[in-house]
């Protein structure tokens, strides 16, 4: 920049020397000055004016050529739009090529702009939901009217909730899954999975499962029955008295595991009916109490504290089994003489459910899987103690049904706590006392 001042000034003086030479010559100098100053000003003036209409024509077409300062100017400008179209065009390559790798996926993205609006979509997307060229700019929720979905959408966090499963829409057999990830200032990725076989599998998963167990029943039924009178007559020699018995055992195992796969099918694929009637917690935890007492034998002390008087709203036979589950479950795993406390509280963020023990403890590494079906810590103790490996399945589901959560604390060698936390709105009927302990061995 300094060179091409330089260069310029030097253009300035050399138009002055000569003016004013020529002046002298011609016997005015002053004039001949003048004219030639007005020629050099009009000459940067019109190099302007030409600059000025090119900028204003988009830059079209090669720069002006000229000489001096401009014509340097005009080079560098040159030199900028040929860079600048580089630029342009390996940005327009690149939008090819993510065009084309977006458009050959199986998946479908759907870009938003402005909260929900349609910015762009790949050809997947636009068949799965039906989208048309036509409907850039309109609301998503437009043609995803699943209340679900909407909800979803209009959630301030997505990003922390699990991907969304519904029909597709005008297509009830097609199964799709809708994740949102949002990104910018109200801007937002969907990605969209046809999970129609994957959905398709795991029904029929469920549905057999289901039908097997409730086929089972009735065998085990009549095989628990031949053998329960078998063992209570004088018919079997008493070298069969222990074969029978083991029978009746295994027998009794297997009816509490079909028990438990209809529980499992019916929790999966039952819609809730929304009709939740106030379970008094007071109550349910003394029944369960006394459940595991009678379980027990005596073999453990357990206390119920209730912090707070209060109502669940739910379904109470599932609310049961969830507790009961977690009650058992503490039972199985703590050594005689063991103390098991049961305790319900509420905070401003719900109603919580616990039950601590002192039992062998679980390995933390082995704790995210624990509500997965038949996933059992220690196989071997778990088949001593008749556990069928569903129990906290069983939980799991419940408390999906109830909008509920379930964290676990342990330590091994030294006990659990299981916690059960339902959300505020769950929770009806606060009335204050004072804490009580209902205590047995």
């Amino acid at each position: 920049m300094l060179d091409r001042s330089i260069g310029e000034f030097s253009r300035f003086v050399i138009i002055s020397l000569g003016c004013t030479i020529l002046g002298f010559t011609s016997g005015n100098w002053s004039l001949a000055l003048i004219a030639g100053l007005a020629a050099y000003l009009i000459s940067l003036l019109w190099q302007q004016q030409r600059f000025n209409r090119w900028l204003a024509n988009g830059r079209r077409g090669p720069a002006p050529t000229a000489f001096g300062i401009w014509g340097e100017i005009y080079d560098d400008f040159y030199r900028m739009q040929r860079r600048h179209r580089r630029e342009k065009q390996k940005l327009h390559a690149m939008l090819r090529r993510v065009q084309d790798s977006t458009g050959a996926l199986r998946e479908g993205i759907v870009a938003l702009e402005n909260g929900d609006h349609l910015a762009w979509w790949n050809p997947a997307a636009g068949e799965l939901l039906g989208l048309q060229a036509s409907d850039s700019g309109q609301s998503l929720v437009n043609f995803v009217r699943d209340p679900g979905f909407v909800s979803y959408m209009h959630s301030e966090d997505t990003d922390s909730q699990e991907p969304l499963t519904l029909p597709a829409p005008g297509n009830e057999t097609l199964r799709l899954q809708l994740e949102v990830t949002r990104y910018g200032k109200d801007e937002a990725l969907v990605i969209v999975r046809d999970i129609t076989r994957l959905h398709n599998l795991e029904q029929m998963r469920r549905d057999f499962v289901a039908n097997v167990s409730h086929e089972l029943r009735t065998p085990l039924t009549v095989i628990a029955g031949y053998l329960e009178t078998l063992q209570g007559s004088d018919m079997a020699p008493p070298a069969w008295q222990r074969p029978l018995a083991q029978m009746g055992e295994q027998a009794s195992r297997m009816t509490t595991l079909v028990n438990d796969l209809l529980l499992l099918a019916r929790l999966e694929t039952s819609e809730r009916t929304g009709d939740d009637m106030p379970v008094d917690v007071q109550e349910l935890m003394e029944r369960v109490a006394r459940e595991a007492r009678s379980f027990s034998g005596g073999r453990h002390q357990i206390e119920v504290h209730s912090e707070t008087h209060n109502c669940i709203c739910g379904d109470a036979s599932e609310l049961y089994s969830a507790f009961a589950n977690l009650v058992l479950n503490a039972v199985k795993y703590s050594p005689e003489e063991g103390e098991i406390k049961l305790r319900w509280w509420q905070d401003s963020l719900g109603g919580h459910f616990s039950v601590e023990d002192r039992g062998i403890g679980i390995d933390p590494m082995h704790i995210p899987r624990l509500t997965e079906r038949f996933y059992r810590v220690d196989p071997g103790r778990s088949r001593d103690s008749g556990g069928t490996g569903l129990g906290l399945a069983i939980v799991k589901h419940v408390l999906l049904r109830h909008d509920g959560e379930m964290s676990v604390e342990s330590t091994p060698a030294q006990g659990s706590t299981f916690t059960l936390h339902f959300p505020q709105q769950k929770v009806a009927g606060k009335v204050e006392k004072t804490p009580e302990v209902v205590a047995g061995t």
